[in-house]
């Protein structure tokens, strides 16, 4: 994956210099960490309670507050211009509605720690996919062997050998598929947005604002309204929206500015040990050998799709 589709963010080359944060960035590198880690145990929460649908859209409602909050904090206003609200329109979609829909219904049927480990699968694709649609990205030995020891170690946290016994197979491809929708999502906003004169808050506010308005026209089409309400799911959902989404966000964003994308990005190699690490303490969720074994690997990887061509 680039610097660029590692992160969940669109317009990180748009992102303008922050005043230097009061916290270290250390630890709000590993705040960050934590919060994506445990994403997918609060979404599996959730779907105990409530339809995946309404999970997402939850999600997005609660980020999007957050974001509002802050924009009205910084007096930042939502972008102009017909094109740019298309652009974004088909960002949110591939960003924000389609994976985490994806993630909220293969959970139904997989574990959290599987979601989370397919989740670092995006830095693979991202590598993939940008040595065809991104002609600056040119292979380079070291990243095409990155590229091969990652899908080696997806096969081996699913077990290819043993013709994937144990595993849902819907489940698992939902899952790997929302991984996927990342990198093609910011590739479509490299190529659209990059270099755009409106604040990386004022776009990515949008955004989720018009992911928020995509779950709300689909949700009541596939479910119906919850006629109970269940109280832990529900504040699953409420933390998963304000700290997984909104809070989420402008910390990366912050870490973005601070010590540059690059840096920042290795968050991703994190999100699966904490994952994995919360799936089986929280939840009690059992672990294979080829789950830990197929995850350094993957993550080892992940890792040499990153090595740019001076430092090999």
């Amino acid at each position: 994956m680039t610097t660029v589709t590692a992160s969940r963010n669109p317009a990180e080359a748009t992102a303008r210099p922050l005043p230097r944060a009061r916290l270290d960035w250390r630890l709000r590198f590993a705040a960050l960490s934590l919060i994506w880690g445990f994403s997918f145990l609060l979404i599996k929460v959730g779907t105990d309670g409530y339809a995946p649908f309404q999970v997402t859209l939850g999600r997005l409602v609660f980020g999007t507050a957050v974001l509002a909050a802050a924009m009205a904090v910084k007096r930042e206003r939502l972008p102009r211009g017909a094109r740019t609200w298309g652009h974004l329109t088909v960002a949110a979609f591939l960003l924000n509605a389609l994976p985490f829909s994806l993630f909220a219904y293969s959970e139904l049927t997989i574990p959290s720690t599987l979601a989370g480990i397919c989740n670092a699968t995006s830095p693979l694709w991202g590598m993939a996919l940008s040595l065809v649609a991104l002609s600056e990205d040119r292979p380079t030995r070291v990243r095409v062997a990155g590229l091969g020891i990652g899908f080696l170690g997806v096969l081996t946290v699913l077990g290819a050998w043993q013709g994937f016994a144990g595993l849902d197979a819907r489940g698992t491809a939902m899952a790997l598929l929302a991984s996927l929708s990342y990198p093609i999502g910011w590739i479509y906003v490299r190529r659209t947005l990059a270099g755009s004169s409106h604040s990386h808050l004022s776009l990515t506010g949008a955004q989720l604002l018009l992911a928020t308005v995509q779950l709300a026209v689909v949700t009541p089409a596939f479910t119906s309204v919850p006629t109970r309400l269940s109280l832990l799911p529900l504040l699953a959902i409420v933390a998963l929206g304000a700290l997984g989404t909104g809070l989420a966000v402008l910390i990366q964003y912050g870490l973005v500015a601070e010590v540059g994308p690059t840096t920042a990005q290795m968050v991703t190699y994190f999100i699966p040990v904490i994952a994995t690490a919360a799936g089986v303490a929280v939840l009690g969720e059992s672990l294979r050998w080829t789950t830990p074994v197929g995850a350094v690997i993957v993550l080892v990887g992940a890792a040499l799709t990153q090595v740019k061509r001076g430092a090999q």
